[in-house]
């Protein structure tokens, strides 16, 4: 049984490197890794998209929020 001391990083690169291997099977890789296959195949389009830098933990926060106030608004609400 192999040890579990790597660093989610080291594993998230040892993973899409052997994924990337000609005749890779991803689904058997995503089940020894203890991942999901859509997150598996998230990995390997960042891993091919931005190299190593995509592979860092990426912040969950919404890129914009639709519902927010206009900031004049916010400003007249706090103000009463």
């Amino acid at each position: 049984m192999p040890f579990k001391d790597k660093s989610a990083m080291k594993q998230r690169l040892e993973f899409v490197r052997l994924a990337s291997a000609e005749g890779a099977n991803v689904s058997a890789l995503c089940r020894r890794f203890g991942i999901g296959r859509t997150c598996g195949h998230k990995l390997l389009l960042r891993y091919r998209s931005e190299g190593e830098a995509g592979l860092a933990e990426q912040s969950r926060r919404p890129r914009s929020s639709p519902a927010q106030c206009a900031p004049e608004v916010e400003t007249a609400a706090l103000a009463v």
